[in-house]
């Protein structure tokens, strides 16, 4: 399965916007929240038996506001996965079958930049099967990812939902009308346009994310639960989460030391 992780330049206003407009986050700390995430996901991919594929949002499809930055999208994606997997991790020029590689978006909306890249993965380079991963999950493990590689030998499209009616991983056998298909609540939308096409629908376990501040609460919970658990994981968000003294209190609300 190619495992394709969209990921935003790591700018400040751009990522995790909503976290700094409802919680104690500035946005330093969202951006350093947000390649904390990116970097375990990317690890979870390469450790899993998926291929790499970094969707990067390039000048044409970032908001007006970001899109006059000086600096070049994709540079700025690529330091972030070198970062985190190493140089000797990333496919040469033009190489598809070894190491990460790295695609722009294509498409005015989230929905048709998904479509496009699952789209073109699928029927015109034969792809067996495509999974999109969001790059602000990263709790998910290689068992998340290899589960649903096999699941989607058995149904056309697998879900792993996640809070709020989003989804955190998405893997498609056949390509579903992905017009509109990440409408609010994602989980059921992609259900019902794998329905329309008479294509089965499989379930991954779910998992938060950290775009909300009730999927961070998540998050911060099940670290903390894992390492009491002596399951750890998630290194580089536990330790942007440490660093930020972030923690879920008593009565749920996400409190900073």
């Amino acid at each position: 399965m190619i495992v394709v992780v969209p990921v935003d330049p790591p700018r400040e206003g751009l990522v995790l916007s909503s976290l700094v407009d409802e919680t104690p986050l500035s946005a330093a700390d969202a951006v350093a929240l947000y390649e904390a995430a990116v970097a375990d996901v990317c690890w979870a991919v390469a450790e899993s038996g998926g291929d790499l594929l970094v969707n990067y949002r390039d000048a044409e499809t970032l908001p007006d506001e970001f899109a006059a930055d000086d600096a070049d999208p994709e540079a700025e994606v690529r330091a972030l996965v070198i970062d985190a997997l190493g140089e000797d991790a990333i496919a040469g020029d033009g190489d598809r079958d070894e190491g990460v590689r790295f695609e722009r978006q294509v498409g005015s909306s989230r929905a048709a930049r998904v479509g496009n890249t699952v789209t073109h993965l699928l029927e015109r380079e034969g792809a067996d099967s495509v999974g999109v991963l969001e790059p602000t999950a990263p709790l998910v493990r290689r068992t998340e990812i290899d589960s649903v590689a096999m699941s989607v030998r058995r149904h056309e499209v697998v879900l792993g939902p996640s809070d709020e009616g989003r989804t955190y991983l998405a893997g498609f056998r056949e390509a579903i009308d992905f017009t509109d298909a990440y409408a609010t609540p994602e989980v059921t939308t992609l259900a019902a346009r794998a329905a329309d096409a008479d294509f089965g629908v499989g379930f991954a376990p779910m998992l938060p994310t950290v775009d909300t501040p009730a999927g961070l609460r998540s998050t911060l919970t099940l670290l903390e639960a894992r390492r009491l658990a002596d399951q750890p994981g998630s290194e580089a968000t536990a330790a942007v989460v440490d660093e930020l003294g972030l923690a879920v209190g008593d009565d749920g609300s996400l409190e900073r030391s």
